[in-house]
């Protein structure tokens, strides 16, 4: 069994502006190693009429009831008769983002975008950053990348490895901005 270690995120940018966010999202997609990009999604959902339009542009992904509540995709059940539920989509083309967006609406949720590395940083020292910490992650309507904190505003956080923390502010100074909070452990 292979220990995979979980990458580091630091937020760069928070604002109301959803375009705005997405801008210095392509902004730093243009300076990565872009081999390999999927994007992963999550969201929590309270009604029924989001959790139709996400079904739509996420059919198949997994679902579980939010707190000590049963129900899930794994077993088969009916999402919408266990609201509120937390819905995951791994792996998937870029060309899910904007329907995934449109179909969240105000509720809490993260893209995660998912590459093969970022690259030299050597005014900080670093080389070429591989895969487990090259990530991007807009969370909406959200503050925290663990959906807990609800927010009217949108965050975006770059991922580093750890032992490569300089990196989250060099990648910040690349697109005119600075680090905004303190690097955390990603959940996932």
């Amino acid at each position: 069994m292979v220990a995979m270690s979980n990458s580091y995120a630091q937020p760069i940018l928070r604002t109301n502006d959803l375009s705005e966010a997405l801008c210095i999202v392509e902004r730093l997609l243009g300076i990565a190693d872009l081999r390999d990009l999927e994007v992963d999604f999550e969201v929590r959902i309270s009604s029924t009429h989001i959790l139709s339009a996400v079904l739509v542009v996420l059919p198949d992904t997994q679902w579980w009831a939010e707190g000590d509540r049963d129900g899930s995709s794994e077993k088969g059940d009916d999402p919408s008769a266990h609201l509120p539920i937390r819905l995951r989509g791994w792996a998937m083309p870029l060309e899910t983002v904007q329907p995934f967006l449109k179909a969240v609406g105000d509720s809490p949720a993260t893209v995660r975008w998912d590459f093969a590395g970022w690259p030299e940083a050597p005014e900080v020292g670093l080389g070429v950053g591989g895969t487990r910490g090259a990530f991007l992650t807009l969370c909406m309507n959200v503050r925290d990348l663990d959906l807990e904190e609800p927010a009217t505003d949108h965050t975006v956080f770059v991922h580093v490895k750890q032992i490569e923390a300089a990196r989250a502010p060099w990648l910040a100074a690349q697109v005119g901005l600075r680090v905004i909070g303190d690097l955390v452990m990603a959940p996932y």
